[in-house]
C-alpha cells in the first residue's frame, strides 16, 4: 500500500497510540473503542502473500461499552488449537445483556486467527508463536504486527487483561487460574485476587522459566491487572472446562467491576495456591519412544518417583526409560499424544507455594 493505513483508523485508536507510543502502525479497525453500545469487527494487518497484493488478514473484535467502569481486554485463541476460550468469548459477545457491563469490554475471542482457522499452535503464516511474540513489531510479519497492535494500542487503553488458554494438542492440564508476580507486591495481590475470583480448582504461580515475551508479561509491563487460565487441553473441548471458563470469566469480570448481576464463582481456596518452580518442575524426555504417564492429572505425586516411561517399539527388547519427579507436589500437567522426541515436556509437577510466594 502507497498511503498511510492509520488514517483509516477511529480517532479514539489514533488518539491512544500516538499518546503511548511512538510506534507507527499500520493496522487498521473498523471498531470505534469510544462508542457507547455492542459492535462487532474486525481489525486488519497488511498482509501481501502471492495470491492477494494489497490484501489484509482480519482479526475478529468486539467492543461492549456501557456505564461508568473499567476498561478490561480480554482474548482467546492465543494459540490456535486451545479452544474452551474460543468458544466463552464468542457467548460473550453474543449474549452478554450491554446493560449488565459496567465500562468497556474488549473481547477478541480468536487473536491468533490465522492458527485458530488451521486449529494449529502457531501461525501457519508466519510460524510465530503469538505468545512469544510481545512487545511485537509494527513493521514485522502478521503475528508481529497483532501483538504490536494489542501491546501499543489495545493494552494502552485497558486497565486489567484476560487471556484464556488450555493445554492444547500436546499437553491435557489440571483447570487452574495463573499467578503473574510482578515487580511490585501490590501489583502482584491484584493479581492474585482476580486469579482467586476466577473460582478454579487451583490457582497457579507460572513465570514460563522467565520468558518475558508472552501476553500477559506484557499486560503487567503496562501496569494490568492480569489473570490468565488453563482449561484442559488435548486438542479439544472439555465439557467441565468449559462450563468452569464460563463462569470463572463472568466471576472475574464482577470482581473486577466491570459486570453487575453475577453469582460469583466460589473463589480458589488460599491452601489451593502452587507453584511451578522452574525448571525442576518439568519432566523432559530425554529419547524418542513412546511416553507411558503412571499418573493422572491432579494426582499427588513424590521427588524421585517415576513420573512415566519411554517405551521403544522399534526395539521391543530395549528396557523402557524412567523419567522421574524432580520435586513433590501434583500431577498438574501431562503429555498428549503418546509419541515423544528428545526434549519435549512429558509432565508437569507444581508443588504448594508458600505465602511468601506472592511477593
Amino acid at each position: 500500500m502507497t498511503h498511510d493505513s492509520r488514517e483509516s483508523l477511529p480517532e479514539t485508536l489514533l488518539a491512544v497510540s500516538s499518546e503511548r507510543t511512538p510506534r507507527k502502525h499500520l493496522v487498521f479497525s473498523d471498531v470505534d473503542l469510544d462508542r457507547v453500545g455492542r459492535q462487532v469487527g474486525y481489525f486488519y494487518v497488511p498482509h501481501s502473500p502471492d495470491d492477494d497484493a494489497w490484501g489484509t488478514t482480519r482479526i475478529p473484535i468486539a467492543v461492549l461499552k456501557h456505564g461508568d467502569g473499567p476498561t478490561v481486554l480480554l482474548e482467546a485463541g492465543n494459540h490456535g488449537d486451545e479452544y474452551e476460550g474460543q468458544l466463552v468469548l464468542g457467548e460473550v459477545i453474543r449474549d452478554l445483556d450491554i446493560r449488565r457491563v459496567r465500562g468497556r469490554l474488549i473481547v477478541i475471542p480468536a487473536i491468533n486467527l490465522p492458527a485458530a482457522n488451521a486449529g494449529k499452535r502457531n501461525s501457519p503464516i508466519d510460524g510465530l508463536n503469538f505468545n512469544r511474540a510481545f512487545p511485537g513489531d509494527p513493521s514485522g510479519s502478521v503475528t508481529q504486527q497483532i501483538a504490536a497492535f494489542v501491546n501499543d494500542v489495545l493494552m494502552a487503553a485497558s486497565d486489567a487483561f484476560i487471556s484464556l488458554h488450555s493445554g492444547g494438542s500436546s499437553l491435557d492440564i489440571l483447570p487452574s487460574s495463573i499467578v503473574h508476580c510482578a515487580g511490585d507486591a501490590p501489583h502482584t495481590e491484584r493479581n492474585l485476587a482476580a486469579a482467586a475470583a476466577f473460582g478454579a480448582p487451583v490457582s497457579v504461580l507460572l513465570d514460563n522459566l522467565g520468558d518475558t515475551r508472552t501476553a500477559a508479561s506484557a499486560a503487567m509491563a503496562a501496569g494490568l491487572t492480569t489473570v490468565s487460565v488453563e482449561m484442559a487441553g488435548q486438542g479439544t473441548v472439555s465439557r467441565e472446562a468449559l462450563t468452569i471458563c464460563r463462569r470463572g470469566v463472568a466471576s472475574v469480570l464482577s470482581h473486577l467491576g466491570a459486570l453487575k448481576d453475577v453469582t460469583p464463582a466460589t473463589p480458589t481456596p488460599a491452601e489451593m495456591l502452587y507453584k511451578v518452580a522452574g525448571p525442576a518442575a518439568y519432566v523432559i524426555a530425554n529419547a524418542d519412544g513412546v511416553f507411558e504417564p503412571l499418573f493422572s492429572i491432579g494426582e499427588l505425586v513424590e521427588a524421585g518417583q517415576v513420573a512415566g516411561r519411554i517405551h521403544f517399539p522399534s526395539d521391543p527388547g530395549r528396557v523402557p526409560l524412567d523419567l522421574k519427579c524432580m520435586q513433590s507436589g501434583i500431577f498438574y500437567a501431562k503429555r498428549q499424544p503418546g509419541l515423544v522426541r528428545q526434549g519435549n515436556c512429558c509432565a508437569v509437577v507444581a508443588s504448594r507455594a508458600e505465602m511468601a510466594s506472592r511477593d
